[in-house]
Parts: structure tokens; sequence; C-alpha cells
């Protein structure tokens, strides 16, 4: 029976926290068995498995300030205010390649989260059924309303995963772990408020997805739900929590070097300092 599971919440940019706690557990040889993410958590765990020490560093924050990364005039044109094929083919492929023979050859299991625009529900898929498809999972799970087109893959509409499951303990739970260690990018006692500005254009642009616009519309209290869920597990005991303390005003589609560099490396330092708290966690 699994252990522990390592649950990786999204968040876009403020991911860059997630990948500073990876960083530092990369360094310590530490791996956990089962790991499950959404969003920008799915692809800093994907970097993480391969066990490309500085990769996610590289990718994010060494490409905030790149002009065709993040752009305005390109969600005009195109409708996607991220370079998905920047980020989800160049540079796995081409500029920073990813090491596809280290991540398929783990040991580890992984699960990347998303969103079925028809159903509402949410679609798991294991590292071992992404073999075709790797790049384009990860991209569904990280492509958000408004921000980035539908995904269209194995017959299915899909599209953020933290939509539908913004930190998937739950999961994790369903699949035997009996501990968690969960790395949040939100501070202690943040709460999503309901969407209310723009919801009937969001309703008018994604009319022929109805399980999406119900996600939507719910989507606070499934992740405010999720929240008080992982606070009754580390009452419990069953969840060890890494989170910011500060966010240095880090927001989903941040391209100041200088703040997510400050952001890398306060998650790098939470975990490093909590390291031996974590250890005990892990063996008690």
């Amino acid at each position: 029976m699994k252990q522990t599971g390592l649950v990786l919440e999204g968040g876009g940019m403020r991911g860059v926290f997630t990948s500073g706690a990876l960083e530092y557990l990369l360094e310590s040889q530490m791996e956990f068995p089962y790991v499950i993410g959404v969003s920008a958590g799915a692809c800093n765990a994907a970097s993480y498995i391969s066990r490309q020490k500085g990769r996610n560093r590289a990718v994010t924050v060494g490409y905030a300030d790149h002009p065709d990364y993040i752009s305005y005039k390109r969600l005009l044109r195109h409708g996607e205010l991220f370079n998905m094929d920047l980020i989800f083919d160049q540079i796995p492929n081409t500029e920073n390649p990813f090491d596809y023979t280290n991540f398929f050859s783990s040991n580890q299991e992984f699960y990347v989260g998303v969103t079925d625009c028809m159903s509402g529900g949410t679609i798991y898929y294991e590292k071992d059924e992404m073999r075709e498809g790797l790049n384009k999972i990860l991209r569904a799970s990280s492509s958000l309303p408004f921000v980035a087109p539908p995904i269209n893959y194995d017959g299915r509409i899909l599209m953020d995963g933290g939509l539908s499951d913004p930190v998937p303990v739950i999961r994790s739970v369903k699949d035997g772990n009996e501990k968690h260690v969960i790395v949040l990018t939100q501070k202690m006692g943040y709460r999503k408020a309901p969407a209310k500005r723009g919801m009937w254009y969001f309703r008018r642009k994604y009319r022929e997805f109805p399980g999406l616009i119900n996600i939507i519309e719910n989507r606070y209290l499934i992740y405010n739900q999720t929240l008080d869920y992982i606070h009754e597990m580390e009452r419990k005991g069953k969840a060890f929590v890494i989170r910011p303390l500060e966010l240095y005003d880090v927001s989903r589609t941040d391209r100041n070097r200088t703040r997510l560099e400050r952001l890398y490396h306060h998650g790098y330092e939470q975990m490093k300092k909590r390291a031996d708290e974590l250890e005990k966690f892990l063996t008690t």
C-alpha cells in the first residue's frame, strides 16, 4: 500500500514557489512514490520526476521576461496569454530539453488532473498513459479560460485541472495514501471569493461547455472546501503543508523576474527550514 503522496497546487507564475520547494527535495534526493498535481503544479512535478535540477527555475523564472512567453498582444491575436507552443513544445523539445527517458523510467507514480469541459469533472492521467501525449496533457492542465483555448485530446475537450480539483488531495486519499505532503501557492488564511464580474460573458463565450460553466460558478466553494479538508488533515497529523509566508506581490501572470526569484527562493528556503519537521512527519 502506498504511504505518502506529494500533492501540488497550481497557481500560474506563483508556482515558482513550488519550483523552489521541489528543488530542495531534488538536492536532498527525497523521492515520493506517488505525485499528483494540476496546472503549474503538474508542470513542476514533471521536472522533479525527471530529476532535472534547476530546470523548473530555468523554464519559468528564466523565461518570464521573454517577449513571447506572456504577451497581451498574443492574447488579442491568438486567444492565449501564454505562448503555449513555446512552453509545451519549443522549450521541452529544443531549447531546454526535457529528459523523457528519465521521466518515464522513474518508479514514481504521477497523475495529472485536467477538467472535462462537457461534464465539469476531473480526469486524471497517470504517467504511463501519457507516453504519447505528455506535453499535450500538461498543456491542457494549464489552459485557463480566457487566456488559453481548450485542448482536444482523447475524444474530450479539456482545460485547466485546477478549475475542478484545485489541490488534488482527495484523489491522493482515494488512491490509498495515508499521509500527504501538500505544497500550496497561497498564504495561510486565503479564501477564494465567488466569481461575479464577467460571468455573463463567460456563460456566453463558453455556452457549449455546461460543465465548465458550472465549475466556474462553484469554483470558490470547491477551493474553500478543499482548504477546510486540508486543515482538518493537518490537525489529525495526516498532512504536512508547505505554503508561502509571503508572495512578494507575484500574480498568476507575473513577468517580473526579481519578484519571481524571491518567491522561488522562498519556496526553497521554506522546504529547507522545515526539512527536519518533514522527516519526522514521514517517519512517525
